[in-house]
C-alpha cells in the first residue's frame, strides 16, 4: 500500500531552520512527481513546492528563496529544507504525491507533521 510518513517537524525560532523527509513506500517513487503543502487551521491546504521524477522544481512565490525541495530516488525519500522561518510559517506540512488508479488520478497523503515557529 501506498504509504507517506513525515519527519522533522517541531518547534523552531523565527529565523531558524528546519528540515522535514518524507519517506515514500508503496509505488514507483522514481516516477512520481512529489509536493510538499502545509495548512494552517481553519484554512486551505496550499501547495508549497513541487518536485518532478528528474528533479525539477517549482516552489511557491511565498517560500521561494528561503524552502527549498529535493529527493533521493535511491533512498525513496523527498526533503523540504526551510530556512529564514518566520511566525507565519506555522502549519502542519503535509508530503503529497497523485497517482493513477486505472484511468484516474488520485492524491495521497501523509500525516503530516507540525512546524511552529515561535520565541
Amino acid at each position: 500500500q501506498v504509504q507517506l510518513v513525515e519527519s522533522g517537524g517541531g518547534l523552531v525560532q523565527p529565523g531558524g531552520s528546519l528540515r522535514l523527509s518524507c519517506a515514500a513506500s508503496g509505488f514507483t517513487f522514481s516516477n512520481s512527481a512529489m509536493n510538499w503543502y502545509r495548512q494552517i487551521p481553519g484554512s486551505e491546504r496550499v501547495k508549497l513546492a513541487t518536485i518532478s521524477p528528474t528533479g525539477a522544481t517549482d516552489v511557491a512565490d511565498d517560500v521561494k528563496g528561503r524552502f527549498t525541495i529535493s529527493r533521493d530516488n535511491a533512498k525513496n525519500t523527498v526533503d523540504l529544507q526551510m530556512n529564514g522561518l518566520r511566525p507565519e510559517d506555522t502549519a502542519v506540512y503535509y508530503c503529497n504525491t497523485f497517482l493513477s488508479i486505472l484511468t484516474t488520478r488520485r492524491p495521497y497523503w501523509g500525516q503530516g507533521t507540525q512546524v511552529t515557529v515561535s520565541s
